[in-house]
């Protein structure tokens, strides 16, 4: 099913131009003819003009198809919509456009401001208790909707756009971005870039990093299978098989020659991309020569605190 449409509200300045675009309840499939609706009449309150922000909220509608490039701002936010609301997968919709749509804008506590109009706005802003917590194209998820039993423990570290499915922790130094996120109850302690995707089960530890495609020009769109546990400040460029385990402090590029040992304890010298996505496979640095290296292991990865993720 590749059409998806939305009806919502939308951000624009004075002069027209757009901002953001708040979609409440997207929805896959054709419109089949029905009628743009009105918003609820709970945000019906926040249609009109707002003085202080130099801004106007209108009712908007958009109709999609998910395999096309992003055409418009308010198209870029129902594609980020669909990917929060858990109604798509990351990776399975086109994004192509999308920072082109997406301008800088300065968020705040009361809603969108245009960035070059911030400085003249400021005094106003702050004279209602108006607080700037940003400047940057994406918006914090937690200002657009409540992922269904998720616990975010800073609303800045989630970005619109990031899915989070139910029994994800993520706690305070966790990051996760757009187009990437959770496919299952798991713990986030580290960074989730772009295009990642964490299987059920899985702890990304404290100041783990997991490497995306936005920088460095790579292709490789890294997976964490499931029951993984990435080590505190580890990292990866490579994907991750179910029941894997890379140790602390470590970080395995594709490059990074890894000490493979197979049956019979032989071993032998591979780049670490030929093991990618292979499950049960422990990464460790050797203690006394350095050398990084890939165990076979059996049985089930990292069990999650139960209590945590209910």
């Amino acid at each position: 099913m590749t059409s998806a449409w939305g009806d919502g509200l939308a951000t624009s300045t004075r002069t027209g131009e757009p901002l953001d675009a708040w979609f409440p309840a997207p929805r896959l499939g054709s419109r089949a003819g029905s009628a743009p609706a009105r918003p609820p009449a709970a945000l019906e309150a926040a249609l009109g003009e707002d003085r202080v922000r130099e801004v106007r909220v209108d009712v908007v509608s958009v109709e999609l198809d998910t395999d096309a490039p992003v055409a418009s701002t308010p198209d870029a936010y129902l594609r980020l919509h669909l990917l929060s609301h858990l109604l798509m997968r990351p990776n399975t919709v086109n994004l192509d456009g999308l920072f082109d749509h997406l301008p800088i804008v300065a968020w705040t506590s009361a809603g969108p401001v245009a960035a070059s109009a911030l400085d003249r706005l400021r005094p106003g802003l702050r004279r209602a208790g108006i607080q700037v917590t940003g400047l940057d194209r994406f918006p914090r998820l937690l200002d657009y909707l409540t992922p269904h039993r998720v616990r975010i423990a800073d609303a800045a570290r989630v970005r619109l756009g990031a899915h989070l499915s139910p029994g994800t922790t993520v706690m305070h130094a966790g990051f996760v971005n757009y187009n990437a996120g959770t496919l299952g109850a798991s713990m986030v302690e580290g960074r989730v870039s772009q295009g990642v995707v964490i299987g059920d089960g899985s702890d990304v530890g404290g100041g783990a990093s997991i490497m995306g495609t936005l920088s460095g020009g790579g292709t490789h769109r890294v997976a964490i299978g499931e029951r993984v546990l990435l080590g505190a400040n580890s990292g990866v460029g490579i994907s991750i098989g179910d029941d894997g385990i890379v140790e602390a402090g470590l970080y395995v590029t594709a490059g990074t020659k890894v000490a493979l040992v197979e049956p019979g304890a032989r071993v032998r010298i591979v780049k670490a991309g030929e093991l990618s996505g292979q499950p049960g496979l422990l990464f460790r640095r050797n203690s006394q020569t350095g050398a990084v290296e890939a165990l076979p292991r059996t049985g089930s990865g990292v069990e999650l605190n139960a209590a945590l993720h209910a």
